[in-house]
């Protein structure tokens, strides 16, 4: 398996194709396997490249990690410098979304276009808020608890629940199980995260090209998020996929790609 060395540490990837780079970015319990729906499709027209931030597997987590939105930005930021391939397209889910959002606002120059795939987080007062405050940081600390605890499966539920409502982990695939089981210590590490809240103007300082996706069976939380963004951010577009949840690019890969290819080669 491939690495970069960022900051002294190896980032492990999976790569495809070749060409403008296309930077895959996974969300909380993910690695670059969250990415596998897309490696084929964007790796025909592109240098597709889908990373583990550090702590993730093939690594874990370990109790003096450091796990926190800055530190994941800068090894983002410093990947794509270290491949030395130009402008990059950024794709960022979930957690992985809003560290794409930081690096937009941070390192603009590093990046030819944005796609933030359902960012989490919440919205601060100046683009309306997020009600109720805290409520993921509360679920994700409720979890890492049960996983402290030894009991995996019961904490791994109340992630996928609160991101994909109720029954969320009976319904998900045994690959996807998989991922989540093996990332499931570094819930640990992200409760200490220092993530901050989405600002007017922030999303309004990012003048990169961005395309917003979600999905039409997605909870609440997220499309109050992709309506705040699309309302300030001023180069963005926005699509809905089709028969998908939180995880949208798994849940209707063909659809999601399309989508995506189609705004890249705009």
């Amino acid at each position: 398996m491939p690495t970069l060395t960022i900051d002294g540490y190896p980032i492990a990837y999976a790569e495809t194709g070749s060409g403008a780079p296309v930077i895959m970015v996974h969300g909380t319990l993910g690695d670059q396997r969250s990415f596998a729906g897309q490696m084929a499709a964007f790796g025909a027209q592109y240098h597709a490249i889908a990373i583990s931030l550090r702590h993730c597997w093939p690594d874990t987590w370990r109790e003096d990690g450091d796990f926190t939105i800055a530190r994941h930005m800068a090894d983002v930021a410093g990947f794509m410098r270290a491949l030395g391939k130009g402008k990059v397209h950024l794709i960022g889910h979930s957690r992985g979304g809003h560290i794409a959002f930081r690096v937009a606002q941070h390192h603009p120059e590093l990046l030819a276009s944005l796609v933030l795939l359902e960012p989490g987080g919440e919205l601060d007062e100046s683009l309306g808020g997020a009600p109720p405050a805290g409520h993921q940081a509360s679920a994700f600390a409720r979890a890492a608890a049960l996983i402290a605890e030894g009991k995996i499966e019961e904490g791994l539920t109340v992630v996928a629940e609160h991101t994909g409502g109720p029954g969320a982990w009976a319904k998900r695939s045994e690959a996807r199980k998989t991922v989540n089981r093996d990332n499931a210590t570094s819930l640990l590490g992200q409760i200490k995260e220092q993530r901050k809240p989405y600002t007017r103007a922030e999303a309004a300082g990012i003048t990169t090209r961005t395309l917003l996706v979600g999905g039409d069976q997605s909870q609440p939380q997220f499309g109050r998020i992709l309506d705040a963004l699309q309302g300030v951010m001023p180069k963005a577009s926005r699509v809905t996929i089709a028969r998908a949840a939180h995880s949208v690019q798994a849940d209707n890969p063909a659809d999601f790609n399309a989508a995506v290819l189609a705004f890249l080669a705009d």
